[in-house]
């Protein structure tokens, strides 16, 4: 299997994340198209918007911060060619984990429960970096 394919399945939920984050925009920019200007900052909107909107958008913030230091990590593996078994495994365990926390964020958000898949990606992703740099050492 190639390295490349969990990170397409990071792309695929990152898209997923996008498109819910813009279906859940529209009903409110059509129910109040024409006097948006209340929406100019995200900051001073935010607190308007229910709490269910409220998880989307930070979900969708979420989405793009840390995984973009694992989309150049799984490239730069593809580059190098240090694809093996255990780099895939990890680097699809880092997907299923971000998978796990879109769904807690976008339904009960118990941080409690969130921060755990939370947590074991990020150890999967400096996992895939430590391997990384040991190879370069030795």
């Amino acid at each position: 299997m190639n390295i490349l394919y969990p990170m397409f399945g990071m792309i695929l939920l990152s898209c997923v994340v996008v498109i819910v984050f813009y279906l859940s925009r529209l009903v409110p920019v059509i129910k109040n198209f024409g006097n948006l200007e209340s929406a100019r900052y995200s900051d001073e909107f935010r607190p308007q918007l229910p709490t269910s909107l409220k998880n989307i958008t930070a979900n969708y913030n979420h989405i793009f911060e840390q995984p973009t230091l694992y989309y150049a990590t799984i490239i730069y593996i593809h580059l190098m060619q240090h694809g093996d078994i255990t780099n895939i495994i990890l680097a699809w365990s880092y997907v299923a984990l971000r998978l796990m926390h879109t769904i807690i964020q976008f339904t009960i958000n118990n941080v409690s429960l969130r921060v755990i898949p939370f947590i074991l990606s990020g150890l999967c992703l400096i996992i895939i970096i430590m391997r990384e740099f040991l190879f370069f050492l030795f």
